[in-house]
């Protein structure tokens, strides 16, 4: 056998041989192990740039998006979104992320993350890396990702308005629940043992489940001159037709019933009108929940109010009515809901535009109604502190009458914000109207007192009960006036439609009357910014000298028969009496309201 030889006495030629062979075989192997390497090393980097891509740019952009110099990424990049709906099956399975469905298209949406939120996880999840945690994702890129872990705390979603679609949220009824937002809308979640649907139907105010505040409070006032209030704020229900209103007890209140009752209507002291208007029961309960179930939530507040008592009276009208549904309600802009007990429905017809002003719902009859309805804010009786006003100390955001009148003239489309002072060179003449009533405290000698008016230098205009029939009609020849007249009565709320700096003469009938006048139209005049005189007939003015002697308690001590009480003052001194004036006596006060509209002297 021949022995070995060691390689430095190979030949030469072979040697050559070798190193040929060599020269081609290290670059073979070299190219075969770099891809290898190079693919692990890409998946590590993509791992650490795709969330950073996907925090900027959406995922749609993501997709379609190659680097020019780096063409492997892009590649690897539609590859992943090859497997996108794979992956996301496995997350629905493996993380059960909470999604909300849209009723009317079908289309998941995500709760408050965007989509490409969602796929960076997914996308680092291919890459075989190490799953982000939701809690390191919503600092990292602003989301918040809902997961239901078995024993983790489930964040409900902050719910914003969605265009008015139904949408629902399903969660896993074996883990504890956070309380949504409760800002505007009032879904709840009862414990089931199954999988919970809840449902936020956003149509204007009204929702389709029930909803509560745990924590519920009740505040009443019985202490106003005018009215009695009560404001309650959490899970309120109203039981409509049996007219009870039920809240939860808060922590604050025993666990037994706690009742309150509460006639809402601005006139409290008038104790037989007071008879007449529905009691409305306020209950705080803590175990009302169990038995009473919504049928209507109602994501905006409530106002609980009569149209009973002396409505119908325009005085009354305003001063009991609107003019403290406008302090209490005007707050919110139109996005509260009335609820009218002692349903008045030729009341509603009547003033539909000024209530449509203060609410964009159409008002619900509790008398008949026998729906559960459930709001998170109620207020039951209006707030009234002035007589034909409003304090704008004590009222929502200083509310004043200013702003009532303000929005009267928005209501009912009137033309005229104020009243100019008219120049002493022009021929213009001031508009006097002069309210004629019929019967009870008319104006007997009404031609004689146009005339001496007219030769003032008026242009009057006239209106009788006829004519003040139609609301809006009459608001705007009232608007288009400078200044108004008549004896006392409901007819001088009409001011209210009076442009500011208009003049109001108030005649006041024989009896003692001043105070009680001056205290109806007087006081609240200057709120109105609209002048204010006043004229006292003496008794030769009044009928009543044609009915009682001159030495009769009539004339010689007015104040004993209004001491007989209402029913006494009312019959003799404003049922039975007429007004025939005396031109000579009267005709300073209309001399003084023309000074205050033309730069003239007399």
């Amino acid at each position: 056998m021949e022995p070995c030889k060691s390689f430095g006495r190979l030949k030469p030629e072979k040697l050559g041989c070798m190193a040929v062979l060599a020269c081609v075989l290290v670059p073979m192997i070299i190219m075969v192990g770099l891809p290898m390497f190079s693919s692990q090393s890409l998946d590590n980097n993509m791992s650490l740039q795709l969330p950073i891509r996907e925090a900027l740019v959406p995922l749609s952009t993501v997709k379609e998006m190659k680097d020019s110099n780096k063409p492997e990424i892009g590649m690897q990049i539609m590859r992943l979104e090859s497997e996108e709906t794979e992956e996301e099956s496995k997350t629905d399975v493996d993380t059960k992320t909470a999604v909300f469905v849209n009723d009317s298209n079908g289309m998941k949406q995500q709760q408050n993350y965007t989509r490409n939120d969602t796929k960076t996880a997914v996308l680092a999840n291919v890459a075989n890396e190490k799953k982000q945690q939701p809690d390191q994702m919503r600092k990292d890129t602003n989301t918040a990702v809902l997961v239901n872990a078995s024993n983790e705390k489930k964040q409900q979603p902050d719910y914003t308005r969605n265009d008015n679609k139904t949408i629902e949220l399903v969660l896993d009824s074996n883990e504890k629940k956070q309380e949504p937002n409760h800002t505007r809308y009032s879904e709840y979640f009862q414990e089931k043992s199954q999988p919970l649907i809840v449902k936020a139907n956003i149509e204007g105010n009204k929702t389709t489940t029930g909803g509560f505040i745990p924590q519920s409070s009740i505040i009443c006032d019985f202490s106003g001159e005018r009215s009695d209030t009560c404001y309650i704020h959490g899970d309120v229900r109203v039981l409509g037709k049996s007219s009870v209103i039920l809240s939860p007890s808060s922590s604050q209140l025993s666990s037994s019933n706690v009742t309150w009752k509460i006639r809402p209507y601005a006139r409290k002291w008038e104790a037989n009108i007071m008879e007449q208007i529905k009691e409305i029961t306020l209950r705080s309960s803590e175990s009302f929940r169990e038995n009473t179930h919504c049928h209507i939530n109602h994501s905006v507040p409530a106002v609980v109010f009569s149209t009973g008592g002396f409505l119908g009276n325009f005085f009354h009208d305003f001063t009991d009515v609107l003019i403290p549904l406008f302090t209490t309600a005007r707050q919110y802009h139109g996005e509260v809901q009335f609820l009218a007990t002692d349903f008045n429905s030729k009341w509603i017809n009547k003033y539909q535009l000024i209530l449509k002003q203060l609410s964009r719902y159409e008002i619900i009859n509790i008398d008949t109604d026998t729906m559960v309805h459930c709001f998170q804010n109620v207020h039951v009786g209006l707030q009234s502190d002035k007589v034909m006003g409003i304090d704008p100390s004590k009222s929502p955001n200083g509310y004043s009458m200013a702003d009532f009148r303000e929005l009267i003239r928005e209501s009912l489309s009137l033309e005229r914000g104020f009243t100019k002072v008219i120049a002493a060179q022009s021929r213009r003449k001031p508009r006097l109207l002069i309210l004629l009533r019929k019967g009870s405290r008319s104006i007997t000698n009404a031609k004689q007192v146009i005339q001496m008016a007219r030769r003032l230098g008026y242009k009057v205009v006239t209106a009788g009960p006829e004519e003040t029939r139609n609301l809006t009609t009459f608001a705007h020849t009232v608007n288009s006036c400078d200044v108004m007249m008549g004896v006392h009565g409901a007819g001088l709320a009409n001011m209210i439609f009076l442009p500011t700096n208009a003049t109001l003469i108030q005649i006041i009938p024989w009896g003692g009357l001043k105070w009680a006048c001056r205290h109806d139209f007087g006081e609240p005049a200057p709120d109105m910014g609209i002048r204010y005189l006043e004229y006292e007939i003496k008794e030769e003015e009044s009928s009543l000298i044609e009915q009682y002697p001159r030495d009769h308690a009539v004339f010689t001590d007015p104040q004993s028969v209004q001491k007989q009480g209402w029913n006494a003052l009312w019959s003799i001194f404003l049922d039975r009496q007429k007004v025939k004036l005396d031109i000579t006596r009267f005709r300073p006060v209309l001399l003084e309201a023309l000074r205050s509209l033309k730069q003239i002297e007399y």
